[in-house]
Parts: C-alpha cells; sequence; structure tokens
C-alpha cells in the first residue's frame, strides 16, 4: 500500500467542481490581482475567528515580517521565540535588525513559558509563540508574561488553524497573529499565501498599508513598504475550502486519536502528548523514537512518507552561529531534533491506512 505524507490530490477531487467554478470566475474576469474574492476571503476569515481585521498577504513568512516591522521592532531590539521552529519564525526577526532570542520547548514541543522571563531583558520588545503541530502554546500564561513586562504579542499560527486554549481560538490572544495557507496546512492554498488578524484598527491600517506599498491608496504612498498580496486565485480556493476547514480538523483529531491507541506499546514509540485543556487541530502527527532515521528509511521502502518537523532547532543552524549556542543551552531541542517523526496525517487517511502504517512500524521493531 501507497500512502503519501500529505494527499492533496485527493481532497482537491473532493471539492473539484467547486474549485474549478471559482477559478474559472477569476480567469473569466481576468481579475488577478486585487480581485474581489479577497476582501471576501478576508472578511469570512476574521468572521470565523471571531475579530475584526483579517489582512491577507503573499505568504506566512511576510505576514511575520509585516507584523514586526508596523510594531516599530528594528536594530537593537530583542524578540524572545521557541527554539523548535520553521525558520521564518526567526529570520523575520533579523530582517527587521533585531535580535532572535531562542527559548527551549516544553514536552509539547512548544515554547516553554517557564522559561521565558529569564530571557527577559530591556531590550525585549516582543514574544512570538509558535503553535506548533496544530497544538496551542500556553498562551495564558504567556499573555501574563507579556502584559507584566509591557510587550507585544505576536501569534505564529502557521500551523494551527482553528485550534483553541480553553475554549478560545489561538490567534486572538496577542496584538496580532499570522497565518500560512502554504498548499500543505490544514487551510491551505494553491501556491503561497498568508494572512494577518487582529482587533486593533490602528495596527490593521498599518499592516495593510504596509504590504501594499506603503499606500492605502495607488499613487498615495505614505511610507516605503513591501509588495506583499494575497493572489485573488488563491484568495478563491481559501474562500472554498473555509467552509470546510471545521470538519477537517475533526477529522483529523479522530485520525490523531486512532494512531494513539493503535502505536500504543510499539517499541519505544512516544506518541504526541495533548494539553488537556487545548483543542489539537493536528497539522502534523509527530512521534519520537531513538531510531527515528532507521525507522524513516523503513517506512519509505514500503512507500509510507514522512518528514521530520524539524531535523535542527533553529539556535544550532549555521545561521544562529553567531549567537553561540551549544545543545546544553536548548536540552529539550536538542534531544528532540534526533526523535521526532511526522508520519502520515490529512482529513483523507484511512483507518486502513493507518493500521498499514501502525503494522508496518510494528514490523520495523520485530
Amino acid at each position: 500500500m501507497q500512502i503519501p505524507f500529505v494527499d492533496l490530490k485527493t481532497q482537491y477531487n473532493s471539492l473539484k467542481n467547486e474549485i474549478d467554478t471559482a477559478i474559472q470566475s477569476v480567469i473569466d474576469r481576468t481579475a488577478f490581482i486585487k480581485g474581489s474574492e479577497i476582501k471576501e476571503f478576508e472578511t469570512a476569515y476574521a468572521k470565523a475567528y471571531g475579530i475584526k481585521h483579517c489582512i491577507g498577504v503573499a505568504n506566512g513568512t511576510d505576514a511575520i515580517y509585516i507584523v514586526l516591522k508596523m510594531l516599530g521592532i528594528g536594530t537593537d531590539d530583542e524578540v524572545i521565540t521557541v527554539a523548535n521552529s520553521w525558520i521564518s519564525t526567526a529570520e523575520t526577526i533579523s530582517q527587521t535588525g533585531a535580535k532572535p532570542v531562542f527559548v527551549d520547548i516544553d514536552e509539547f514541543s512548544t515554547i516553554d513559558a517557564n522559561k521565558i522571563e529569564e530571557k527577559i531583558t530591556c531590550k525585549t520588545k516582543a514574544i512570538i509563540p509558535v503553535h506548533l503541530y496544530g497544538q496551542p502554546a500556553e498562551i495564558l500564561k504567556i499573555k501574563q508574561i507579556t502584559d507584566k513586562h509591557n510587550l507585544y504579542l505576536i501569534e505564529d499560527c502557521a500551523q494551527a488553524h482553528f485550534a483553541e486554549f480553553e475554549g478560545q481560538k489561538a490567534g486572538t490572544f496577542g496584538d496580532a497573529a499570522t497565518f500560512s495557507f502554504y498548499p500543505g496546512k490544514n487551510l491551505g492554498a494553491y501556491g503561497d499565501a498568508g494572512a494577518i488578524i487582529t482587533n486593533s484598527d490602528e495596527l490593521a491600517e498599518k499592516f495593510r498599508m504596509f504590504a501594499n506599498h506603503g499606500a492605502l491608496q495607488k499613487h498615495h504612498h505614505i511610507m516605503p513598504g513591501i509588495n506583499s498580496r494575497l493572489d485573488t486565485l488563491q484568495a478563491a480556493v481559501l474562500k472554498v475550502k473555509l467552509a470546510h476547514i471545521q470538519k477537517w480538523n475533526e477529522m483529523r483529531a479522530e485520525n490523531a486519536a486512532y494512531y494513539d491507541k493503535i502505536l500504543q506499546g510499539i517499541g519505544d514509540i512516544i506518541c504526541p502528548p495533548k494539553r488537556k485543556n487545548v483543542k489539537h487541530v493536528y497539522h502534523v502527527y509527530s512521534i519520537r523514537t531513538k531510531k527515528r532515521d532507521e525507522l524513516m528509511r523503513y517506512l519509505k521502502e514500503k512507500d509510507i512518507g514522512t518528514a521530520v518537523h524539524y531535523p535542527v532547532a533553529l539556535p544550532f543552524m549555521q545561521a544562529y552561529a553567531d549567537l553561540n549556542h551549544t545543545e546544553a543551552d536548548f536540552p529539550m531541542a536538542a534531544q528532540y531534533q534526533h526523535e521526532i517523526l511526522s508520519l502520515p496525517m490529512y482529513p483523507e487517511l484511512t483507518k486502513e491506512m493507518m493500521d498499514y502504517v501502525a503494522e508496518t512500524i510494528k514490523n520495523f521493531y520485530s
């Protein structure tokens, strides 16, 4: 049996008529830039989050950069973030001229909220927790810290569309939240796309202006900005998919629960722990094993797709060698980077497919 890590074709086939109609409408009107679908998606997404503003941008990386820049973060500032994430979170901090300050992960692979305050200095301006793998970080505790120290709170929700912490949606706790709609995300476009959400009228206007060459009206440029537009075709696809995201998230959670059940007791496999007070949306189902690399090769031989999120923690990358970090500085991230392995996870997975994955893993250990 062949099981891809992600199966976007099956999802497309289930929505083919809706998707094709939406794309054809854009083509028929040649509304490729700033078409009506963008505003319609932004309005629908903001409403779904119960928040005032959604600003569509070109990708999730731009979303973080735009927020940082419009919060005035730059040279000589420090921004605290997590040691284990995709590099976008850290590199956008660097791009502003600020310094990323890393904090180790907790057992849930999110930023360890208990270790944040020891990293705060007079230069600290913001904290960016990443709601990794679809599970919210300890966001209430983090918000208490940002309130106490008068810091900005920027939530990286690239992997956590509609996840919740104690009944409140991740992304609605801070000053702003950023999203990626990369094709493999829970809510994915058919190319690069991203968004920012906020309840602040002032920040929303700044974000939109900066992303549009520093202008809200053509030829009236208030500031030097960047070109980070949400493409109309991508907005059309996202608008169709938005109606299905809650059901897809439920299916992911059901699949994760089934994985938890059938992987119990196999070798040294550790299933991903889940906080009691969250709605986990399982963008990734990441197990841990001391035999990660061998198991990954074995699964590949058996036509089962896997991935590693992420094989090198951010502080240990060459890009941040100047910070002179060692594995002793981030023991959890250092350990996990050698053990984590992401198994196939998407709504369309069947029990038969997951049974095959589990049986193959069992055969590996036997």
